[in-house]
């Protein structure tokens, strides 16, 4: 199992750092990422949090998953492996 967590339903104020300190109380985080749109330099409302072990990335996933922040309800859970893209020209 992979320690990657997506974190959904961000609301567009979130930022890598407030990510990192909701995830923080259950673990080490190793990496906090808020995926920015690169033509409006905006956030796309999800993000993926790297937490130093397994069992804190459960803990963080059950406690987390449906809570508020800022005013939207987190979706949580563990980040599925990227799929290549296709060419699209």
């Amino acid at each position: 199992m992979s320690t990657k967590i997506y974190v959904g339903n961000l609301s567009y104020n979130i930022n890598n750092q407030s990510l990192e300190e909701a995830f923080a109380a259950f673990g080490t985080v190793e990496s906090s990422k808020v995926i920015i749109d690169r033509d409006t330099n905006r956030s796309k409302g999800f993000g993926f949090i790297e937490m130093s072990s397994q069992s804190e990335c459960e803990n963080a996933i059950v406690a987390l998953n449906g809570t508020d922040l800022d005013g939207r309800q987190m979706n949580v859970s563990i980040a599925k492996p990227m799929v290549p893209r296709q060419n699209r020209y």
